[in-house]
């Protein structure tokens, strides 16, 4: 039997410094002396623009961490998260970065394929209530009778219910106003709605940015609240990783390694992330990858199992909060959704099996 994915991660992050060197040693040393062959190609998709919190992926490539595990990666942007699992789906992408809650309602469809999650990069999700304190909202209950925005397609309100189930929020009370993305900042900036719902490295970030006094707002991350919820995922085509198992390890170890450059020189990870964007302001960007470090990837848990794992209990007790929002025609399992074969092993042997 193989052993709990929660300590199946050897990069445990009691010292970055270390941890870094290690996980570049690992990198480098995971191939034969003086082995020789082409490049394994991939094709990797993101399902949104890059912005600060793709910085690991950025500087595995920049880095040269996709080369020296013997892969050449190439990166493209889906049109959102149903394209990027299709592709992967298809085969169309070796690899995809989505969010681990639109996966368990993707496996949940009739005749799905097998598309697993193999690492966690956000080790919780970044759903967040972000209200003005000149509304009214102090606390997360003063939310009862106000109205929260809710973007379109914006899947971090599948946890409302459960959320407000935990917290004792009439959610009745809460009247919900949905409109499209683009004016969901400019809604609360304006006072038409007293909250958002969203991400908080983007929508909590953003409304800094548009001028929103940063001591009148208000962010409830849901984590804090209760919710047992992992963020994102890489996702791996099933066909892919039975052929190509190594490949899909190395991907991982160029990940957590650029991973581990992202936390130890945000400033320089964010200089080379902006390069690669349309436009994009270097404040704006590291206040964004330095928020996505502290509450999304660097938790109490990673600090103390380590990075990329999950652990099966809470999994399972987030489908469980899903489904207070969302009829499961045959709920997943946490063994439905990831597979923890592929990430690097404690101590750097092989997990029992």
């Amino acid at each position: 039997m193989r052993a709990s994915p929660t300590i199946a991660n050897s990069y445990i992050l009691a010292s970055l410094t270390g941890l870094l060197a290690f996980a570049c040693f690992g990198v480098t040393g995971s191939r034969a002396q003086g082995e020789v062959r082409p490049p394994t190609a991939i094709l990797f998709s993101l399902d949104r623009p890059i912005d600060a919190s793709a910085a690991p992926f950025v500087l595995a490539s920049s880095r040269g961490l996709f080369g020296s595990e013997g892969l050449a990666v190439t990166t493209n942007i889906a049109s959102g998260w149903a394209d990027a699992i299709a592709r992967v789906a298809r085969g169309d992408s070796d690899f995809a970065l989505v969010d681990i809650n639109v996966l368990i309602r993707f496996r949940d469809k009739s005749g799905a394929p097998p598309v697993k999650a193999v690492f966690v990069l956000f080790n919780k999700a970044p759903y967040a209530i972000i209200a003005r304190k000149s509304r009214g909202i102090h606390a997360l209950s003063d939310i009862e009778g106000k109205t929260l925005g809710v973007a379109e397609g914006d899947f971090s309100i599948w946890f409302w219910p459960a959320l407000a189930h935990q917290n004792g929020i009439k959610i009745a009370s809460v009247k919900q106003a949905k409109f499209s993305p683009a004016v969901r900042e400019p809604m609360l900036s304006a006072g038409q709605v007293d909250a958002v719902n969203g991400f908080s490295y983007l929508a909590g970030v953003n409304l800094r940015d548009r001028g929103v006094p940063a001591d009148d707002l208000a962010v409830f991350p849901y984590a804090d609240y209760g919710c047992e919820a992992y963020g994102f995922v890489l996702i791996v085509n099933p066909g892919f990783a039975a052929a190509r198992p190594e490949a899909v390890k190395g991907f991982l170890r160029a990940v957590i390694a650029g991973t581990h450059l992202a936390i130890k020189e945000p400033g320089r990870a964010v200089d080379e992330v902006i390069s690669r964007m349309d436009g994009g302001s270097r404040d704006l960007e590291l206040e964004r990858l330095r928020s996505v470090i502290s509450n999304n990837i660097l938790t109490v848990e990673v600090k103390r199992n380590g990075i990329g794992a999950i652990d099966p209990a809470r999994l399972e007790r987030s489908i469980d909060q899903i489904a207070e929002d969302f009829k499961f025609q045959k709920r997943p399992s946490a063994a439905d959704v990831f597979d923890n074969a592929f990430l690097p092993p404690l101590g750097g042997g092989r997990p029992s099996n």
